[in-house]
This record gives structure tokens, C-alpha cells and sequence, in this order.
């Protein structure tokens, strides 16, 4: 039935390339909406006939670009798919709304080759279903094309949606597995069937592992597949109850991703693959999560981080909660299986800073809670069936080619931070956590610039012979090395946090301020926008995730000096990735603590002491109202050892303890972490 409804869909749509009968602008708009879904159909037939993969190498890459060619930066300023072009071209309403259409419908080209013609027919008759209005009326009422997408995203709330917790959960939606671990990985036209689009980062990607001895690859995978072994081992969590872990990763990386296949299937666990969102329906903002290629356009994926807005409200809100509960009770056997994430994350793009749209779509205020209620609650729901307390993750990065002409040198310098001699760090690590145990706050001041002023309240020891506060991060879950970390008291917790400049969620910020007061965010500005509103709603929409206010979940001191000196090496400081960033000088974290949903477990650092600073009275509010304890997200600033005058631990005699002077370390048993300063003068 579905075959024969899709056949009818696309016949219609056939025509409708050919009529008149919308008045313009909008049959323009159709026409070209026409086009791009007959292109996908020619897609699926070749798909469907075995042809599609008869090609070159360079023929499929052109088909690649074709896929993606409308939101190319060249194009995108008179593409349908650009708010602004659509708003300037159809009108405010309308434009924004078939903008939105088109943008529904590109999660066809991930749908064709995944050969998901239920969600292919869904979309068609979508778009027939409104084009049927502007046949009937010069200027339908925006009120049924509202009502049109309304449905589409409630009817079929348990098609998208559901699919994609099963998609995280089961192993036998293999996909991305097939091609991973069947495909011959020399060659590079494998990287087509995924359906993403493909750039240089990913084909170069791939190459240089190709080139690479066998015994980096094994490497490079044991890294990563220990470290998560080692995370259920540090947290007293029990990994033989587990029978799946979820990967995620930019393509260009499958030799490695294969390898470390092998070594979690050592372990017991199957690989779960699945695609980041390509609905609004399921998607997170711009945020990427699963396995993706290149993004084509970020202004595009920017531009519709609010598309849910067109249909978001309470219903819509009470439907898709009852989806997500009602699939976790059919799968609950898998979710149980669920052992968490393990991730590699590619960094060295060229750092984006979006330009903000009068015509995007944006979440009113009353949307802005249900959004915030929904994530709190769907969150609830999969922790009833995922538990926090059970799970455990991994993360580690590397660069792309676009981080510059010394890549291959520099991806080779990755792995060797990625490998650092974890005993070194723990020994010096320790030095540090036994000056700041004895502290009643710390004192972080900028320098060179830097306004930074802040006193960090800290956690009394009940037993300092068998306690701590901070945790020494030993490149378990958090690779590379190099940090120890807190939850803060917040009560106590004031002053200002600076940057010059850093990149956040794969978005810019320059000249960041964030003013604390008893923990809690009091204020923030940036200087990335002329007029400060812009600055405010950037960083409401971006850092704070559209919270009023959030809380000072963690702070840390980060001890890898080796990939500080590297960064500033090869000029890449402002493409590190958060990952590695953090651990190149004092970092910040707004929102929830590292210990979310698993605060009651004992977590002990290597010299046997219990670490304690866990909860703050945020967090704790869990045990009366969880939808009180936890914001869903969790943002690392960083500020550079350049940009530090010192960090002091003052204690309750009053006692200042110097950490840092000047960017450097000056507590006695630290000195060996200036060794890399020497290659670097400041």
C-alpha cells in the first residue's frame, strides 16, 4: 500500500512541475519543490535498480554535490530553503512557513538511501496536500497550511519519532553498520552510500587513515575503546549487564570505527548507529548527535534551529511525550541493554559565527517553556528506562583537513596528546587537588586583558583522610588527559567570567561575559553583533539554551600544557574543540554538574578518597521535583593560561595557596607541566 500511495505521490508531483494553476510567486516555489523530489524519485529507481553505484568515484561525487547543491553557500541566497529569500519572495508568513516545508522535505535524501519510502510518501503528500491550497486560493489562509504541517508532525509523531529511539537502541537497524564493516574501505566511493554530503574534510579524512600502519589504527581504537571500558570500571557501574554502545562520529573516520566495532564486541557490546536528525520533529536546534558528514551549509542548519515552532504547543508536547513513554515500554528490554555513547568528534572547521535573520522562525516565550518543560521531561522518561546510574561514555577528538596545510602533522600531534602517559598526569594532578582540598574557595583573576574575576566556593570536607573535592581526570570517559573538576558550592560563587574569544557548540563567541552571583548566571553580553540585544539573545538562545538563568555546574583546572603549546604552535587555539580546549587552562561549565543522574553512585579517585562535590542545591532539588534539578545541558568555557594574571586556593585561615602566576604552574610537585612552555614563549 505504501508503494502504491508513493507512486500516486510522485505522479501528482510529476504534474505539478508542469502546471500554472498556483498563482505566482508561489508557483515558482512548487516548481522548484517539484524538481528537487523528482530528483530524489530518479535517485531511488537507479537505488532500487543497482545502477546508482555504477559510476566513477568523481561521478558520484558530482551526483553528491547535486543532492546538496540548493543550500551551498553559492546558492543558498536564492534558495527557498533560506528564510530570507523566501520571506523577500513569497511574503512574511508564507515564506517562512514553505521555507520550512522545503526544509522538511531535504530529510528525503537521508530517507532515499536509507530506501524509507513510508517517510518519502509522508513528505510528498505533505507538500501535495498544501499545494492543493494555493490551487484553490491565490492567498490560502495561513491558518490550514498551519494546520496541514500541525498534523503531519502530530499524525505521524509515532513514525518519526519512535523510529529514532529504536534507531538508538537497536543493533539490528544496520545501516551504517553494513557499510562500515562490509564495504572495502580503500575505496573512497564507499562514503557515498551514507548519503551525506561528502566535502574534501571527510574524502581526506578517510585517505589519510588509509595511509596509516596498522598498529596507529589498533591504537588509536584502543584508546578509545578503553577509555570507555575504563569509564564503567571508575564509577563502580557494572558493563557485563550491557549489550549495546552507541557510536557516534563524523564519516571519514570507519577504519578506525571498525577496529573499535571489534573491540567493543570483545567487551559484548553491538555497535548502534544512527543518523543525526534531518526533522524538525526529532532534531535539537542546530546540534549535531549520531553520525553526519559535512555539514553543507551551517547558516542553513542555523537559520532552522527553531522550526519546531510552527507546530509546537501543549497537545503537540503531551503527544510526543506519550510516543517517546509508550516506544521505551515496547523497547525497554533493549533501552536496559543500553550501555551509553562512545564518541569521536572532529574539530579545525573554519569557526562559524551566524548571521541573525529577522525572517527565521522563531519559539515565542510561552513556546520557550514547553520546550524546556519537554526536554526536562523527555529526559525523565529515558532516564526511567536508560539509567544514569548504569550508563557510562566516551569522547575523544581529532582534527579535519581543513584545520590547515600541516594537517597530516598535526592530526599525528593529536594522537600523541590523545596518548599521553595518563601515571605522569595523575601524580601532578594529585599535587594540585591537595592545595585546592584545603581551600574554602578559589580565586581566578584575568590578565593581559582578561577581566576575569571570580571566587569559586568550595565543598567542606567532612573527613579530609577520606575525601576530596575535586576528581582527577585521568583519560577514562574524557580523553585527553589533563584536568581535575568540581561541582561548586553556588552559594558564594561570584564575580565575572571573560574570554577574548571561543567557540562553543561549533558557534563563535567573541569578547564573552558572564557574570555570576551566588552560582546562578546574572548577567552576559558578547561583542560578536552590533546592537547588545543580539549579543543577549545569542547567548540566551545558545549558551543558556533559552533558561533564564543556570547554575555554575562544574569548575576545573586543566593541566595539559602539551596540547596548550601545540594549539599555539600551529596557530589552531580557536579550532580546538571543547574536548581538548578544557584542558588548556581553568575551565567553566554552566548548567548541570558532571554527575547528572548519577550523583548518589561513589566515585573514588586513584589514591582511594571519595569524591564528594557531586551535588550543589540545584542538583539536590531532585529529591524533591527532578524537573527542578536539571537544565539538559552542560556548556565548557575555557579561558587560556595567556589570559591568566593567577588561581589561588584561599583558605578558611585565609591563606593563599598559588596554583597559577602569570599562565604558569607554581605549586610545589606541578613544575613539570612548564616543560611545553619552554617550546612557546607567551
Amino acid at each position: 500500500m505504501i508503494e502504491e500511495r508513493y507512486g500516486l505521490a510522485v505522479e501528482r508531483i510529476r504534474e505539478m512541475k508542469n502546471e500554472q494553476t498556483a498563482r505566482e510567486p508561489f508557483m515558482d516555489y512548487f516548481h522548484k519543490m517539484a524538481e528537487f523530489v523528482l530528483m530524489i524519485d530518479e535517485v531511488r529507481d537507479k537505488l532500487a535498480q543497482g545502477t546508482y553505484w555504477d559510476r566513477s568515484r568523481e561521478e558520484l561525487a558530482e551526483e553528491n554535490r547535486r543532492l546538496y547543491e540548493d543550500i551551498l553557500p553559492v546558492a543558498y541566497e536564492k534558495s527557498y530553503a533560506n528564510p530570507s529569500f523566501a520571506v523577500r519572495v513569497l511574503g512574511d508568513e508564507y515564506g517562512q512557513l514553505l521555507s520550512f516545508l522545503y526544509a522538511e522535505l531535504r530529510g528525503s535524501i537521508a530517507y532515499v538511501f536509507e530506501r524509507r519510502t513510508e517517510y518519502l510518501d509522508i513528505l510528498f503528500e505533505l507538500l501535495i496536500e498544501i499545494y492543493n491550497q494555493f490551487e484553490e486560493e491565490a492567498r490560502p489562509d495561513l491558518g490550514r497550511i498551519r494546520d496541514s504541517i500541525y498534523w503531519y508532525a502530530s499524525d505521524y509523531c509515532d513514525v518519526f519519532v519512535a523510529d529514532r529511539i529504536r534507531e538508538q537502541i537497536d543493533p539490528a537497524e544496520s545501516f551504517a553498520a553494513d557499510i562500515i564493516m562490509k564495504e572495502s574501505l580503500d575505496n573512497l566511493a564507499y562514503l557515498y552510500k551514507f548519503g551525506e554530503y561528502i566535502s574534501e574534510n571527510e574524502l581526506r579524512t578517510a585517505r589519510h587513515l588509509n595511509e596509516l600502519p596498522e598498529e596507529m589504527i589498533c591504537k588509536m581504537a584502543d584508546v578509545y575503546t578503553e577509555g570507555y571500558r575504563i569509564g564503567f570500571v571508575n564509577t563502580g557501574k557494572e558493563l557485563t549487564k550491557k549489550g549495546t554502545v552507541e557510536i557516534r562520529y563524523v564519516l571519514g573516520f570507519e577504519r578506525v570505527i571498525r577496529k573499535a566495532v571489534e573491540n567493543f564486541e570483545k567487551m559484548g557490546l553491538k555497535p548502534v548507529f544512527y543518523r543525526s536528525s534531518v526533522t524538525a520533529l526529532t532534531k535539537r536546534q542546530h546540534l549535531k548527535s549520531g553520525y553526519y558528514g559535512a555539514v553543507a551549509n551551517k547558516q542553513y542548519e542555523y537559520d532552522h534551529r527553531n522550526d519546531q515552532a510552527v507546530f509546537l504547543d501543549k497537545k503537540f508536547m503531551e503527544r510526543k511525550l506519550e510516543v517517546i513513554q509508550t516506544t521505551y515500554e515496547h523497547y525497554k528490554e533493549l533501552a536496559g541493554k543500553y550501555a551509553g555513547p562512545a564518541c569521536i568528534e572532529m574539530f579545525g572547521e573554519e569557526p562559524f559565527s551566524p548571521k541573525q535573520k529577522e525572517e527565521v522562525i522563531k519559539l515565542s516565550g510561552k513556546q520557550e517553556e514547553l520546550q524546556l518543560k519537554l526536554q526536562s521531561r523527555q529526559s525523565q522518561i529515558t532516564n526511567q528506562y536508560i539509567r544514569g546510574d548504569e550508563r557510562s561514555f566516551t569522547i575523544v577528538a581529532y582534527p579535519v583537513p581543513e584545520i590547515g596545510e600541516r594537517y597530516e602533522e598535526i592530526f599525528d600531534e593529536i594522537i600523541r596528546i590523545n596518548t599521553l602517559d595518563a601515571m605522569v598526569y595523575e601524580k601532578v594532578q594529585q599535587a594540585l587537588i591537595d592545595a585546592l582540598d584545603q581551600g574554602e574557595y578559589v580565586h581566578i583573576l584575568g590578565g593581559n586583558g582578561n577581566r576575569t574575576d571570580l571566587r569559586v566556593q568550595l565543598h567542606e570536607l567532612n573527613d579530609p583522610q577520606k575525601e576530596t573535592i575535586f576528581e582527577n581526570c585521568v583519560a577514562d570517559v574524557n580523553i585527553p588527559v589533563g584536568e581535575v573538576f568540581t561541582s561548586p558550592v553556588l552559594e558564594g560563587t561570584n564575580g565575572v567570567l571573560h574570554v577574548s574569544k571561543v567557540y562553543l557548540h561549533e558557534l563563535q563567541y567573541r569578547d564573552l561575559e558572564i557574570t555570576f552571583s551566588n552560582g546562578m548566571i546574572s548577567d552576559y553580553n558578547c561583542g560578536n553583533f552590533s546592537r547588545e540585544l543580539e549579543n543577549k539573545e545569542y547567548i540566551h538562545d545558545n549558551i543558556l539554551h533559552k533558561h533564564a538563568t543556570l547554575p555554575l555546574g562544574e569548575f576545573a583546572v586543566g593541566t595539559n600544557t602539551t596540547a596548550y603549546v601545540a594549539a599555539k604552535k600551529y596557530g589552531i587555539e580557536e579550532k580546538m574543540p571543547i574536548l581538548i580546549a578544557e584542558k588548556m587552562g581553568p575551565h567553566f561549565a554552566v548548567g548541570d554538574t558532571c554527575y547528572s543522574w548519577s550523583e548518589d553512585i561513589k566515585v573514588y579517585n586513584p589514591n582511594g578518597k571519595e569524591i564528594v562535590a557531586k551535588d550543589n542545591s540545584v542538583s539536590i532539588l531532585r529529591k524533591e521535583d527532578v524537573s527542578r534539578a536539571y537544565y539538559q545541558c552542560h556548556t565548557d568555557i575555557t579561558i587560556p593560561y595567556e589570559e591568566l594574571k593567577k588561581i589561588a586556593v584561599v583558605t578558611r585561615a585565609g591563606e593563599e595557596i598559588l596554583l597559577l602566576l602569570d599562565g604558569r604552574f607554581v605549586l610545589p610537585g606541578t613544575e613539570i607541566l612548564n616543560e611545553p612552555f619552554q617550546e612557546f614563549s607567551m
